[in-house]
């Protein structure tokens, strides 16, 4: 089966996991999905990562995190970019997602960041997801 989006895909999963309250997800790996989760756990929504070898490209088993009462730390997470709407933002035109508490992941020149990164680095990119 082909995947037109799959970073969609691990996005989803990642969402699906949560509101069922799994201890854990497992995305097929990449570098950009790597980066992305590495992202996630910097910055509180998820509580580890690993990176697992099989037959064909490899897993990323994701660790889900939640509060003391059995909430779900990631309340939303969003696709912003796809493959067949590209959004791409200045450095001045990156969005504060709810008031400064959740995160704009974005694709730069100089990779993978958030959108605290990207201002302090004064560079714009591809917006690829919310998360909040």
């Amino acid at each position: 089966m082909v995947m037109t989006d799959p970073i969609a895909d691990m996005l989803t999963r990642i969402r699906n996991a949560s509101k069922v309250k799994f201890d854990k997800v497992d995305i097929p790996s990449s570098r950009i999905k790597g980066e992305i989760v590495k992202i996630l756990k910097e910055e509180g929504f998820i509580k580890n990562y690993k990176f697992l070898k099989d037959k064909r490209q490899g897993l990323i088993r994701v660790y889900l995190k939640y509060t003391q009462d059995e909430r779900q730390i990631l309340t939303g997470i969003k696709r912003v970019s796809t493959p067949g709407r590209r959004v791409y933002s200045g450095v001045d035109e990156i969005p504060h997602i709810k008031g400064g508490l959740g995160v704009a992941i974005l694709s730069t020149p100089k990779g993978i960041l958030t959108d605290k990164e990207a201002r302090r680095s004064k560079i714009g990119g591809e917006i690829l997801c919310y998360v909040w």
